[in-house]
């Protein structure tokens, strides 16, 4: 086993818009205002070659069910793909709203690509963990690598993290499950904390469930990085949108992400400073049972455990018993050592 890294004190949250432009730039620049106005931290979209992905492979199941006229992946991956220079006025776009974007290369001309316009993380999809070939000539890039594990075996997890070991690549592991969507009881999200511990690195989670409680459950399991994947609306034709959650969901995810940072907080346990009040209030003292005169030394009988609790604390009830008043006491006041001698 590798030592296990901190968690993060922040997770990096992507809101993964994908292929859910349907071919569309005027879509895209929408979904990167969309990321940005729910405070996510960048976009990520993804960049194909129609004819060097699909190929003849058939729809995945989700696809069919999610489907236009397509007959396979190549026609519907060309219905879902924007020209390179598209790619460009994104990263100018995605600049100009101080949100960063990541793009998901399928070709080594794509991850070259992207690096000419100055993208400094690639994300590889869990598809291609087993394509060494492409793994070897991403990693030469030099360029953060942030890569799903979806589908895999821990085999196969290893044999790519060796690849961008050897490279000395910075690289970040999603745990992933390649379901759309991902049933509840497929996630697992324990297995972030054994790749963290497998393998020395961050982790986070891709996560493809219905609704936003995964990602936050995430959160307060120390994820590095959460995506998720986002649309406009739900109801659009194409393959991810009903996996997808809605700007307004998105923006209360990460709100939610946010509070459970904030509420993690320190391992120490300290009174805080916003707990003093209530502390005054519902603690109790040593008060006066009923009015003491000055010079009356103090028996059990004179004395009573009540609120407020600004006083002298009940534990030391046995130190009080037999001391002197140095003063009149009213009844009910709690008491304190410069009332006594």
């Amino acid at each position: 086993m590798t030592k296990e890294p901190p968690f993060c004190p922040s997770a990096f949250i992507i809101a993964e818009a994908g292929v859910n432009h349907n071919g569309k730039e005027e879509l895209a620049l929408r979904l990167i205002d969309a990321a940005q106005e729910a405070g996510a931290d960048a976009v990520k979209f993804q960049l194909f070659d129609p004819d060097e992905l699909g190929g003849t492979a058939p729809l995945a199941d989700y696809q069919e069910q999610n489907q236009g006229a397509w007959r396979d992946q190549r026609e519907m991956l060309a219905s879902l793909t924007l020209p390179r220079e598209a790619y460009r006025r994104l990263a100018a776009h995605a600049r100009a709203r101080r949100i960063g974007m990541i793009v998901t290369p399928f070709d080594i001309a794509s991850a070259e690509f992207l690096i000419s316009l100055g993208l400094k993380t690639l994300k590889i999809p869990s598809g291609e963990i087993t394509n060494h070939p492409f793994l070897k000539e991403v990693a030469a890039l030099g360029a953060d690598v942030i890569l799903s594990t979806g589908m895999c075996s821990l085999e196969e997890v290893q044999e790519a993290v060796g690849i961008f070991r050897s490279a000395g690549v910075p690289l970040t592991l999603l745990h992933c499950t390649s379901a759309y969507p991902a049933p509840y009881d497929h996630v697992h999200l324990r297995a972030m904390a054994f790749l963290r511990e497998t393998f020395g690195l961050p982790v986070g989670l891709s996560d493809h469930t219905e609704g936003i409680e995964v990602a936050i459950a995430a959160a307060a399991l120390g994820a590095c990085v959460i995506e998720k994947h986002i649309t406009l609306d739900r109801a659009l034709s194409g393959p991810d949108h009903r996996a997808s959650i809605e700007p307004e969901e998105l923006a209360r995810m990460i709100r939610s992400i946010r509070n459970v940072e904030a509420a993690l907080g320190s391992a120490e346990k300290v009174r805080q400073v916003s707990e003093q009040n209530v502390a005054a209030v519902a603690r109790r003292s040593v008060v006066a049972a009923y009015d003491l005169k000055k010079g009356q030394a103090l028996t059990k009988e004179m004395i009573a455990i009540r609120r407020p609790g600004t006083g002298i604390p009940p534990k030391s009830l046995a130190e009080v018993i037999g001391k002197i008043a140095a003063q009149d006491i009213p009844s009910g006041t709690p008491l304190t050592w410069d009332m006594l001698i």
